[in-house]
């Protein structure tokens, strides 16, 4: 569908479509404001012990969305934006992780993150002379996916229903249903068989 030139999108339907976004655009000052509302979101957050309850309320406030009861999070948690992370239902994140989400962060239902996981979704254009732009693009993990302690997830990349990514890889392309990875850059290892148990990823 073609944009409405009376009602064109704004900066952050611009970021969320991959467009190059500067500094000096005279709409940042919105994406300005809800960095700073998220930061002070994750102060709270991590400062003090919170009750898993408390964390839940504290993380649907940081993405603007309800949260499932069956979520759960071990602070501390990082996030550059927050507004755009969606997870679904008996999701489990580990303690130190940071989602730079700008370009949007989709976690499905039964997804396990370990300690210290990086998901990030924005990137800067080699062009020194435009490096402090940046551009984004999405991160999506599917139903089932375990991301090792120490994983780092780039822009772009899906990885696939019940997909595993051993400890300290770094993903820079698309992991396909149904397999092991690891490395860096991460490739494939094995293919997972569901009668076995997989003991030796995180």
């Amino acid at each position: 569908m073609m944009n409405n030139p009376m009602n064109p999108p704004d900066i952050f339907q611009r970021e969320l479509a991959g467009e190059t976004i500067s500094l000096s655009d005279p709409e940042y000052p919105k994406i300005a404001a809800l960095i700073t509302e998220a930061q002070h979101l994750i102060a709270e957050m991590n400062t003090g012990y919170h009750d898993p309850a408390d964390v839940r309320a504290l993380f649907g406030r940081l993405t603007g969305t309800n949260v499932d009861e069956s979520f759960g999070l071990l602070p501390p948690f990082y996030s550059d934006f927050g507004k755009n992370i969606r997870v679904g239902r008996n999701v489990f994140i580990n303690h130190a992780c940071e989602f730079m989400d700008r370009g949007g962060i989709t976690i499905g239902d039964d997804v396990l993150i370990g300690p210290k996981v990086n998901l990030v979704t924005i990137n800067h254009p080699l062009d020194p002379t435009t490096r402090r732009s940046t551009y984004c693009a999405p991160i999506v993990l599917e139903k089932g996916v375990w991301l090792g302690a120490g994983v780092s997830v780039m822009p772009g990349v899906t990885i696939g229903e019940n997909a595993v990514v051993a400890a300290n890889a770094v993903v820079t392309q698309d992991v396909p249903a149904n397999t092991v990875v690891g490395g860096i850059p991460a490739r494939f290892i094995k293919h997972i068989d569901g009668s076995l148990e997989q003991r030796d990823a995180a």
